[in-house]
Parts: C-alpha cells; sequence; structure tokens
C-alpha cells in the first residue's frame, strides 16, 4: 500500500517527457538522442553464467565476477533475464514481483552488482514482464481467499465468482516445469489504475531506489518482454500503447531522461508501431536475425533496407544473432566457422546496437527439443556458459545436471570441446578473439557506430554495404556463397580490417574495407 501512495504522489508531479526538444533561439526541432547508439549489449541468462557459491545456479555475485572477463570482450552493457522471484527456472512468470529469486541472491547481492557495472563505465539493463503472474502471487492468493479483495481487480477472470482466473499468455493456464511444479498462470489487468500506480513505482524503484535522483545504484534500461498493443489478440487489454506502455515510459522519462526502453515485439517483425505509438527506445531487428541465419543475398537487403526506413531518428535496432528463445546459430545445419565469424561481423558492421548471447562469442551450441512439452525444451538452448574446459571446474552453473534426462545425457557442452574461455582466451585465430577485434573496430570507426548505411549493387555473390559519415568510409563485403569470390568494388585494394586479408574472399567469408 506504501508503494501505491507514493506512486500516486509521484503521478501528480511528474510531466510528460518530450519525444523532442527545440533548439534554442531556432524553430529547429532536435530528434530524440539514441541512448543506445554507442552501447554492445550483453544478454545474460544468468542462472547459467556463472556460479559463486558452488549450489550449481548462476547467481548475481558471479555476474559481477564474470564483469572483467565482458569488459575485455567489448561489452558495454549487461541485460539480465528477470531477477523477481518464480517458480520457473527462467523467472518469466512471478510469484512475486518484489525482491530476489533467492538463488541469484539477495537485494544486497543485486546493489553491489549495480555498483560495479557502474563503476566500470558500462550499464545494466534489467528484462520485465509484468503482464502476467503465476499462482502463489501474493495478489492471486489475496484474491482466492477473498472476491472481493481489491487484488481481485488486479486480474482478469473468467469466472470471478467460481474462483477461475483468465488464462496467461500462449492459452496456458497451467505450466508445468523443470522443477516438477504445476502451477497456474494468469493475466494482470493492466488498465486497472491501482495496478498502473503500482508498477510505476515499482519501475521508479528500479531506476532510482533512493529517490534522490542519482542513478548510478540504479538500473539504465529495461527489456519489455511480448510487448503488444492488444495483449495476446483477445481484444479484453486493449490499446495498451497509448493507455498503458507511453504514458509509463513518458513518466521513467521524467525521472531520468536517458532511459533504455526495449520492446521485444511479440510478432517479431520490424517493430516501427513500438519505436513511434509506443515510443520505445528500440526494438529488436529479428528480420535482420532471420535473414542473417538465411545466408540469403536477397532476404538480407530486403530486411537491412526495410529495417533502416522504418527506424526514426533518435531510436534503435538491436541487431542479434541469436536469444534464449532460438536455436544457438553454431548448430545451425551447414554452420562452418567462417559462417561464425561472418555472423558476428553483420551483428557489430552493420547498423544498429550489437547483443551478443551469453557464449555465442565462444560458438556455444544447443537447438530447441521438440520432445519435451514444458519449458524444459529450451535448456539446449541455455546451456552452463563454458569458462572452463571441464564441466567439474566450480564456476559452471550446472543447474539443470539431472541424470537419465535427455537435455543432461545429451547436452552439447562436453569436456575439452574448444568450446570454453579457458580454451580459447589465448587462441588469436579463436571465435572469441575474433568477437574482440569486432568490438575493437567498432570502438575505433565513428562510421560503424553512427554512419549512414546503403547497400550497393554488385555481385549477386556478395552482400555490399557502405557505413559512412562525413569524415569516413568503410565497406562490408560478405560472400553468401560457396565459392571463392574476388571483390573489386570500393576499398578492395586496401586490406581487410577485420582479418588482415585481401579482396580474395573466401567462401562465407566477411571482410571491412575502408574507402580512400
Amino acid at each position: 500500500m506504501n508503494r501505491l501512495l507514493i506512486c500516486l504522489a509521484l503521478l501528480l508531479a511528474l510531466c510528460a517527457h518530450p519525444a523532442a526538444a527545440r533548439v534554442p533561439g531556432s524553430d529547429t526541432v532536435q530528434p530524440p538522442r539514441n541512448v543506445l547508439e554507442n552501447e554492445v549489449v550483453y544478454h545474460i541468462f544468468q542462472r547459467s553464467f556463472r556460479d559463486s557459491d558452488g549450489d550449481g545456479h548462476g547467481d548475481l555475485t558471479g555476474v559481477r565476477q564474470g564483469l572483467p572477463y565482458l569488459q575485455s570482450l567489448g561489452v558495454t552493457a549487461i541485460l539480465l533475464t528477470p531477477l523477481y522471484p518464480s517458480r520457473v527456472y527462467h523467472n518469466y512468470f512471478a510469484t512475486d514481483f518484489e525482491g530476489i529469486d533467492p538463488r541469484y541472491g539477495t537485494m544486497e547481492d543485486y546493489r553491489a552488482l549495480v555498483a560495479a557495472v557502474h563503476a566500470a563505465g558500462m550499464k545494466i539493463y534489467l528484462d520485465m514482464e509484468f503482464q502476467y503472474l503465476a499462482g502463489g502471487h501474493p495478489w492471486w492468493t489475496a484474491a482466492m481467499a477473498d472476491r472481493n479483495s481489491p487484488y481481485a481487480d488486479y486480474m482478469l477472470w473468467d469466472d470471478r465468482a467460481a474462483g477461475i482466473a483468465e488464462e496467461g499468455p500462449f492459452g496456458l493456464r497451467e505450466i508445468r516445469n523443470f522443477n516438477r511444479d504445476t502451477h497456474g498462470v494468469t493475466t494482470v489487468n493492466l488498465v486497472h489504475p491501482g495496478v498502473g500506480a503500482y508498477f510505476d513505482a515499482y519501475l521508479h524503484d528500479w531506476v532510482d531506489p533512493n529517490r534522490d535522483g542519482d542513478f548510478t545504484d540504479g538500473a539504465d534500461g529495461f527489456r519489455l518482454d511480448h510487448m503488444m498493443d492488444d495483449l495476446d489478440s483477445k481484444g479484453i487489454l486493449t490499446n495498451l500503447f497509448a493507455d498503458f506502455w507511453r504514458p509509463a515510459f513518458d513518466r521513467l522519462r521524467a525521472i531520468n531522461p536517458d532511459i533504455a526502453l526495449i520492446a521485444e515485439q511479440w510478432d517479431w517483425q520490424y517493430g516501427e508501431d513500438y519505436l513511434t505509438r509506443a515510443d520505445t527506445s528500440a526494438v529488436f531487428a529479428f528480420p535482420i536475425h532471420e535473414a542473417i541465419r538465411s545466408w540469403d543475398r536477397t532476404a538480407l537487403v530486403t530486411a537491412i533496407t526495410r529495417t533502416g526506413e522504418v527506424t526514426p531518428a533518435g531510436k534503435a535496432q538491436l541487431i542479434f544473432a541469436e536469444n534464449h528463445d532460438v536455436s544457438r546459430i553454431a548448430s545451425d545445419p551447414g554452420m562452418t566457422p567462417e559462417k561464425l565469424r561472418s555472423a558476428a561481423a553483420l551483428v557489430f558492421l552493420l547498423r544498429g546496437t550489437p547483443i551478443l548471447y551469453y557464449g555465442q562469442e565462444l560458438g556455444i551450441r544447443g537447438r530447441k527439443d521438440a520432445g519435451y512439452q514444458t519449458d524444459e525444451a529450451d535448456i539446449p538452448m541455455r546451456e552452463a556458459f563454458k569458462w572452463a574446459a571441464i564441466d567439474a571446474a566450480p564456476e559452471q552453473a550446472i543447474w539443470y545436471r539431472r541424470p537419465g534426462e535427455r537435455f543432461w545425457d545429451q547436452r552439447y557442452a562436453r569436456d575439452h570441446d574448444g568450446i570454453s574461455v579457458e580454451e580459447q582466451q589465448l587462441r588469436p585465430d579463436s571465435l572469441l578473439s575474433h568477437y574482440r577485434r569486432l568490438a575493437s573496430l567498432r570502438r575505433t570507426h565513428a562510421a560503424l557506430v553512427a554512419g549512414e548505411q546503403a547497400v550497393i549493387d554488385g555481385d549477386p555473390r556478395l552482400l555490399i554495404v557502405e557505413r559512412s559519415t562525413a569524415d569516413q568510409r568503410l565497406v562490408i563485403v560478405s560472400n553468401l556463397s560457396a565459392e571463392a569470390v574476388d571483390y573489386t568494388g570500393p576499398g578492395s585494394s586496401g586490406p581487410d580490417l577485420i582479418g588482415n586479408g585481401t579482396a580474395a574472399l573466401r567462401p562465407w567469408q566477411t571482410a571491412l574495407f575502408l574507402i580512400p
């Protein structure tokens, strides 16, 4: 109740944050600043990242211990999957929005992580999904005990009198998960004023815990999972962009104008409505991701061109090759070491903000297991990050160790398979070293961060993209064929900046040339 009172007072005090600012003394309107432009984001499934206390679960202290490694990789921001308590291993359905999953640590551990991230000059983004809640959540418990409880209004119901709550996402009413636990899931009534007030105060707490205007102890932004205008396309919670999300974003930006608000668009398309009507800072470049993994030049040209057309000034597209919802790119059919390097190059060099999924830089493998009808199906895409060459190393977060289960017995990671920090750290020819080179190129060439982008026609086997500023021109050339190709276009007389090679491109190779 205190949180609600605080938030209601806050709402009266705050004014909406303007989308654009007028230049003093002129009629020129400045576009909003792209708060993600200079970032390289690392997406951490923290239960699998690093175990600091020997219980097999990755935790917040483990993430803090991993920061020097991430800095060496060129990472400037981390994105954590949900931290709140949950009965599912991925934490996407909360049993309480308050607090930290005990397996991850305590609120003090979280604060220590935030302090360490900011001391390193990095940023921290938190994943949020508060459109749903799970059985055991205090709101649901109170509503089932008393159907007249105010918290009953915070949920949707099929039959309130009979105690039948509305289903959750994807038609789910209950979830059976890795923990051999079955529990209900339902939908939050986002348009209820009390719910809106609660989440305004809730997000304010993460951004500025002390309410002192000093954000060094708070999160730098949020990823909004499964964000929709008409939630689950049911016609029940509609016009959410205008009635829920954008007002919430305005109030957050009034608190911290530099907050990053990243939408995972539910349809995995271009996200133009999210960037305009909802006024998010960024969306995920799903069409580019799909085109990268198709190795199809036409698909890539279409995705790159259309993404540029729908992205307003001051907004960002997060460019990625894999995430926690899709199979690892290293396990794609026909994958080769050169393709892995090219995918990395496109993520770093195309216009947008690169985001890496933990272990991608090592070539960690994993595919969804369609034999499971529970969240266990996704465990192969969320296996432990390999710090060491062997599973028995103390920091390995192998929380899913369960002999006799297919996801364990047929796991992808094996001892001494070459896919670990220990085995790649000192090898200049490793995939990890390749990622570090790409991050360095991005840091040292302004055109790769803020430059314009244009697709150039040429050999149909090649994707050719120019990145340019007033002072610098570079050209990205990807050989999207299984045969060697000689590139003879702009910059080809110079060396390949990625690998010190030449314009004679190997099958599936990507090169970067400086245009004199």
